[in-house]
């Protein structure tokens, strides 16, 4: 099989007082979320889809909640690491498509900053990077503005140098 597609899916708690990070890009925000690591939703959703399409676990397998070495740690980090798997098992990333649901800050003002930041740092095109934005009509958890949840979609096409 020459392609791979991979479903990722991530939520996190938030909280008043914690840095919103999403896409790689600090949103002015008064809440954050609650993390062990930098609370990066969306790039923890991204990371398990890439991780899916290989069937290499998820991203608690590779970077667990329970290490040190993972407290803090800025997201870019992982997904750098994740890519690199990707490519190490003789594959290349053709796109990405992220849901973003959340009820508040309002983020599309960050959208493009977010398709920048992500695809340079899974090195491939801008235009192969989809950020979207949505709420759920104040219904559920993230109507309440007590989460956000993330999903995320990826091509991947078998490398053809190898």
């Amino acid at each position: 099989m020459n392609i791979r597609i991979g479903n990722g899916y991530d939520v996190h708690a938030l909280a008043e007082g914690l840095p919103l990070w999403l896409g790689g890009v600090r949103v002015e925000s008064p809440i954050g979320c609650i993390a062990h690591s930098d609370g990066d939703v969306a790039i923890h959703a991204l990371c398990d889809a890439l991780l899916g399409a290989l069937a290499l676990g998820d991203i608690g397998k590779h970077f667990p909640d329970t290490s040190d070495e993972f407290a803090g740690i800025d997201s870019k980090i992982l997904l750098e690491r994740v890519c690199s798997l990707v490519r190490a098992e003789g594959w290349e990333i053709g796109n990405a498509d992220i849901t973003i649901a959340m009820q508040r800050p309002k983020l599309a003002p960050y959208i493009i900053p977010m398709r920048e930041c992500l695809a340079s740092v899974m090195g491939i095109e801008v235009s192969d990077v989809s950020v979207k934005a949505t709420t759920t009509e104040k219904l559920g958890f993230v109507g309440r503005g007590e989460g956000c949840e993330v999903y995320a979609v990826v091509l991947l096409n078998r490398q053809t140098n190898i």
